[in-house]
Order: structure tokens, then C-alpha cells, then sequence
């Protein structure tokens, strides 16, 4: 009963983590307007670089990504040490506590509470969370992000692209370059289940891609792939 009460806290204090409203917040108290009223609606950071400026924008995207690290870090590792799931698992328990914390903290930003449970895409506090999981894979989807965002100018692409080179990064480095990764067996179940919640949260975003009607960073693309006007 006690490792009962524990999971629901943890589980319950991450999701309230993810689901503080950092853009929402902000643009009230220093803009004076719900940022969900601008722009594209959403209140992630693409949305505030576009709406508040790359000041504050970077201040909403530090803040969702800080998210993902305190409940992993401090939330998952600390309430979780010492909880004892039986035999009911193979993998170390730790680990899987560390992943629900995680999994809390980002369906927390996507369906927050504090805003009729509507929220970003989840990009930013995934990365947090998973960076203190595994940072060389979020490392690597980093510089594919990167990548995908200078040669389309496309944010959202960049973050769809991001998610699938998550989980491909630990199948290639186990399985082809043979590293060692603890917890492989399960990380690579969780890594292709967060890819899915973000792609998901992307649904909106794939459909305008494909229909040519996304919003276009273009200062972000390089000059050599810039479409001629």
C-alpha cells in the first residue's frame, strides 16, 4: 500500500509540474493578453518566440524543459528511491519509476489542468525529461531537430523529426554499434511511446504541413533552401 501512495504522488506532483502554464502566465503578466488567443493558440515556446519574442521565448522554452528535468531528477529519483515494485518487473525499479514521473511531467504540459487540459506539444519538457534519462539520444534528435529546422524552416517538422530519431538512436547505438545502454529493454518501449504522444500532439501541425499551409520560420532556414518569392 505504501509503494502505492508513493507512484500517485509521484505521478500526481509530476503532472502538476508539466502542467504550470509557464506562456499562459507570462504573457498575462508582462503582456497583458492569454497567448492562447494569438498567434497559432498554442502555449508552447515556438508560439512565444513568435508572439512574446525571442527573449521571452527562450525564458518559456528554458522553463518547459526545466519541467522535465525536476521531475525526473528530483521528483522521480527522490521519492522513488527505496520503492520496491516485487517481482512484478524485470527491469530496475528506479528506472520505471524515473519513466512514469516522466511520462506524468509531459502529458501534464500537453493536457494541463490549469487551462481546461490544453497545453503545448510537449517538445520542450519531453527534452528536459529525457535528457535526465538519457542524454546522448536527446543530444542526437537535438541535432536532427537542428537540422530539419534549417533546412525547412519548419519548427514543427523539426520537432516531428526529433521524435522519431529518439528511439531510432538507441536501436542503432544497442543494437548496430553494440553500446551499452542500461535498461535498453525497456527504454526503447518508452522512447517509441513518447515519440507517439509527441507526434500525436503534432497531428494539427502534420496536417498543414502536408497541405503547404504551416507557418514557415524562414530566418531559421538557410539561405540555400529558402523558396524564391
Amino acid at each position: 500500500m505504501e509503494v502505492f501512495f508513493k507512484l500517485t504522488l509521484i505521478i500526481s506532483l509530476s503532472y502538476l509540474i508539466g502542467s504550470f502554464p509557464s506562456a499562459v502566465l507570462i504573457s498575462r503578466k508582462f503582456f497583458g493578453f492569454d497567448i492562447r488567443e494569438k498567434g497559432s493558440g498554442n502555449m508552447g515556446s515556438t508560439n512565444a518566440f513568435r508572439i512574446l519574442g525571442w527573449k521571452w521565448g527562450i525564458t518559456v522554452q528554458m522553463l518547459d524543459v526545466m519541467k522535465g528535468i525536476i521531475a525526473v531528477s528530483v521528483i522521480g529519483t527522490m521519492l522513488g528511491n527505496g520503492i520496491d515494485l516485487g517481482k512484478h518487473t524485470w527491469f530496475e525499479d528506479i528506472t520505471l519509476v524515473r519513466m512514469m514521473a516522466g511520462v506524468s511531467v509531459v502529458c501534464g504540459h500537453i493536457w494541463s489542468v490549469f487551462v481546461n487540459f490544453k497545453g503545448g506539444k510537449g517538445i520542450n519538457t519531453a527534452a528536459g525529461m529525457l535528457i535526465a534519462i538519457t542524454p546522448i539520444d536527446v543530444g542526437i534528435a537535438v541535432g536532427i531537430f537542428l537540422i530539419a529546422v534549417m533546412l525547412s524552416g519548419y519548427i514543427s517538422l523539426g520537432s516531428i523529426s526529433a521524435a522519431f530519431a529518439f528511439p531510432s538512436s538507441l536501436f542503432v547505438r544497442y543494437n548496430i554499434f553494440h553500446d551499452s545502454i542500461p535498461g535498453y529493454q525497456i527504454l526503447i518501449y518508452f522512447a517509441v511511446g513518447i515519440a507517439f504522444i509527441l507526434i500525436f500532439a503534432h497531428r494539427a501541425n502534420i496536417g498543414r504541413l502536408i497541405r503547404g499551409k504551416e507557418n514557415r520560420f524562414s530566418k531559421l532556414q538557410l539561405k540555400f533552401f529558402r523558396p524564391k518569392i
